[in-house]
């Protein structure tokens, strides 16, 4: 009776004071439905969707390119020249076309498809902080972590989807405009068609785990700012200033270890035996920045403070 008149805390529902009620933990299922919802919205962006149709606008562009100059019944440019300007896929277009697929992942993989992904990236925090929602978001059971996380699938999902355009659309120009049939590999060795496309379905997926580097740098770098077009901007030039680096016979030494140098290693997919170093090498490097920038930016966003 000495402690009836005592009220209790109104943080605990009657729980005693000084301690706070243990918040409900949401369930897998809520953490899935975060992920489908930020995906969702990610994709119904007009700017997601203009950058979705620049990269399938680029293999029908090129097709049609190769179908006029091959018009009169000459051979593409004289071939693509050398190893570093990626594998002379541009040639064998005009007799099967699902080199296109391959054509166009060479052609899109250093600069477009890139910039693409770090556009995404840059603007998955930042821009959520510049709008003002980031701290609407947060409000949300799932905490900082389980958002991190689904802004993170969320853009490696966009990643392969990204890919997967340039392939579609690759396929269906090329189906529309040249012959199909067995495939001569690089090697020499001719495979049946459907084999084909399902090195060609290899090969989109190793293009789309290539980006995973870049992308998950321009996670962390928007997590740095609360200007989406600062982030934006800054993953864009990252990937250019990289690339450039990678070009540069006196900084041979660095060049292993900058994200896109085993980039067109995907092409060693196409060989009997497939050559599997370098594509273990990009995959090994690949996964390094996911560990090393995937936790940096963890770490800066739940130490991050939420103003806007």
């Amino acid at each position: 009776m000495a402690d009836a008149g005592v009220p209790k805390t109104a943080n605990s529902g009657g729980a005693p004071a000084g301690r706070a009620a243990n918040p409900p933990r949401p369930s897998p299922l809520w953490a899935l439905a975060l992920f489908r919802s930020e995906l969702t919205v990610t994709l119904r962006r007009w700017r997601t969707l203009a950058l979705l149709g620049v990269l399938a606008l680029i293999p029908i562009l090129i097709g049609i390119a190769v179908k006029i100059e091959t018009s009169d019944g000459g051979g593409f440019g004289g071939g693509r020249g050398g190893e570093e300007a990626g594998p002379a896929f541009f040639p064998q277009i005009t007799n099967n076309g699902i080199f296109l697929v391959f054509a166009s992942l060479a052609a899109t993989l250093p600069v477009f498809l890139p910039m693409v992904i770090g556009v995404i990236a840059g603007d998955a925090i930042a821009g959520e902080a510049g709008s003002g929602t980031l701290r609407y978001l947060l409000v949300a059971p799932a905490g900082r972590t389980r958002l991190l996380l689904a802004k993170f699938t969320t853009t490696m999902a966009f990643c392969l989807i990204a890919t997967l355009v340039v392939a579609v659309s690759s396929l269906v120009t090329g189906a529309l405009l040249f012959p199909l049939g067995d495939v001569t590999l690089i090697s020499g060795i001719t495979v049946s068609f459907e084999e084909a496309l399902l090195r060609a379905l290899g090969v989109a997926a190793l293009v789309a785990l290539s980006l995973v580097g870049i992308a998950t740098v321009g996670l962390f770098i928007s997590t740095l700012t609360n200007s989406g077009i600062a982030a934006m901007a800054t993953t864009v030039g990252l990937v250019i200033t990289v690339q450039i680096l990678d070009t540069i016979p006196q900084l041979h030494a660095i060049h292993p270890y900058l994200f896109p140098h085993y980039w067109l290693s995907f092409a060693d997919l196409l060989r009997e035996p497939v050559y599997w170093d370098e594509l273990v090498k990009n995959l090994g490097l690949q996964g390094l920045y996911v560990a090393v920038f995937g936790s940096a930016a963890w770490a800066r966003f739940t130490a991050k403070d939420i103003t806007a």
